[in-house]
């Protein structure tokens, strides 16, 4: 009893059998398995236990861990961290960035929830109100590329009311469905991938030493995990293109649906006979690779996975939805305006979309809209949509001090941009800090003057600066070029003469 307790509290790796009353030979699989189930199962070295042993069965138990909250959530990040985050992007708006924070975090706490609270807990949807250039999509960017869910950015203007040519908002989720497959396949490719080289691994092996001993097999082994045989050629059997085959065109005579098209293709794709083609080793084991990939993933439903995180995680964020808006005290008919927001909200509230993969429920999607409103209100919205955007956030428009920090303090800023492309010239290039703060004084007087668009202002104000550097550094090879406040000054004077001019104009 004391051997089999000692045993216990190791949890040892031991064989595990098939039931012999299932008339089955009994055949050792290899696998660490918890002796727990093997004493439950009556098949450890004693089918009778006493208290101290079923004790020490229940302290070498683990807790399982909960399959359906999925690695993306159980990594999601805190509200400060995502916020932090932003920052080195971002400068300002602390408001839209907690929101959004927020509701990210959101996501996860509803995860933890039971399963009866679970499904009453629905996500709370933004809207965020700013003026053009001030960061709102840039949040959604960044906010796509930190989030490990399926996440979609879409513009209001690009759809039309059902019934009317162009697109219904239903693709939105069509689209979100890509978008989550892509991802799936993705972060299953990353879990199979040990497996998968060790597979293409043994491949090359077999195909470099043929049925000789381990032993033999073993020394190649060593040798090709080094390099040292990625010039040898070998035959792999790859898909070749079948005769006729018109550039993967399909022709179809009578009128058939978008499923059955895809459907043929898939069959032809099936079909396709292969070939025996030499290779070097270095080039033949990204091609096994993803042979085998394929047949592993052959045996999971990518498919259902990827509706599942779409309904339980998925983000869509709405942008320019000011543009759908009627101002005034028009409200007439309008495929691409009102019709849009009619047909948005049932989306947003919470409905089954038709895909080619299957129906997709909206319940738990969170939406995300903004808008800059310059010429229209967020009161000129449907009221039914107001209510489904219960969060409002409004973003600041951008000061001098603004777009100075936008200059100098994010991670990739654009000062920074253009002395690494002026390093691949070989050409050092020096931008004073007067200089830098011009083009932020510049860049929020013509915002002031003209026509506000923003941090785009900067984008215009440094390739006007930039444009004769930028021709000439070919020619200056391990130079060096200074940008000064005159410099800065008599490139941009033109836009200063406009702006000026401009207030004469009726």
């Amino acid at each position: 009893e004391r051997h089999c307790v000692s045993r216990l509290k190791a949890r040892w790796s031991l064989p595990v059998c098939r039931d012999a009353d299932a008339g089955d030979e009994e055949t050792a699989v290899t696998a660490r398995v918890p002796l727990v189930a093997l004493f439950r199962a009556g098949r450890g070295p004693s089918r009778a236990l006493s208290a101290q042993a079923a004790a020490a069965v229940e302290e070498a138990k683990e807790p399982e861990p909960d399959l359906a909250v999925g690695s993306a959530l159980m990594d999601a990040l805190k509200p400060h961290e995502i916020v932090q985050k932003l920052d080195d992007y971002i400068v300002g708006q602390p408001d839209a960035k907690r929101a959004v924070a927020i509701a990210m975090r959101n996501r996860w706490r509803r995860h933890q929830l039971p399963d009866d609270l679970k499904t009453e807990v629905v996500p709370k949807n933004i809207l965020m109100i700013g003026p053009t250039g001030c960061g709102k999509t840039e949040i959604a960017r960044r906010i796509a590329k930190l989030s490990q869910a399926p996440f979609l950015k879409v513009e209001a203007t690009k759809f039309t009311e059902v019934g009317f040519h162009g697109r219904d908002v239903d693709q939105i989720i069509r689209d979100l469905v890509e978008v989550s497959l892509t991802l799936t396949k993705k972060k299953q490719a990353e879990i199979l991938l040990p497996q998968v080289q060790r597979v293409a691994e043994d491949r090359i092996l077999e195909i470099l030493t043929g049925p000789h001993p381990r032993d033999s097999r073993e020394s190649f082994r060593q040798l090709l995990r080094d390099g040292a045989l990625d010039d040898r050629s070998i035959e792999v059997e790859v898909a070749q293109k079948a005769p006729g085959d018109k550039g993967g065109v399909i022709q179809v005579d009578s009128p058939v649906s978008v499923q059955e098209v895809l459907g043929k293709f898939q069959k032809m794709a099936n079909k396709r006979p292969s070939e025996m083609k030499k290779m070097r080793i270095r080039e033949a084991r990204p091609v096994i690779e993803e042979q085998e990939l394929e047949k592993l993933m052959e045996a999971i439903d990518i498919k259902k996975e990827a509706i599942s995180a779409v309904e339980e995680s998925g983000i869509v964020f709405i942008d320019e939805i000011d543009k759908i808006c009627s101002s005034g005290a028009y409200r007439g008919a309008d495929a691409s305006a009102e019709g849009v927001q009619r047909d948005l909200l049932p989306l947003i509230e919470g409905s089954a979309v038709n895909t080619k993969y299957g129906n997709v429920n909206t319940d738990f999607i969170l939406f995300v809209c903004s808008g800059a409103f310059h010429h229209s209100k967020p009161s000129d919205l449907l009221a039914e949509l107001q209510g489904r955007l219960p969060i409002k956030v409004e973003l600041k428009g951008l000061s001098e001090d603004d777009m100075y920090k936008i200059l100098t303090e994010p991670v990739t800023n654009l000062i920074k941009q253009q002395i690494e492309l002026m390093k691949t010239e070989d050409v050092e290039l020096v931008i004073e800090d007067e200089a830098v703060r011009e083009i932020a004084r510049v860049a929020a007087e013509v915002n002031r003057t003209l026509e506000n668009i923003g941090a785009r202002r900067l984008h215009t104000i440094v390739e006007r600066i930039m444009e004769e550097i930028s021709f000439d550094a070919p020619d200056n090879e391990g130079g060096k070029m200074v940008v000064d406040k005159a410099l800065v000054n008599e490139r941009v004077s033109d836009m200063l003469i406009q702006s000026d001019l401009s207030k004469f104009i009726l």
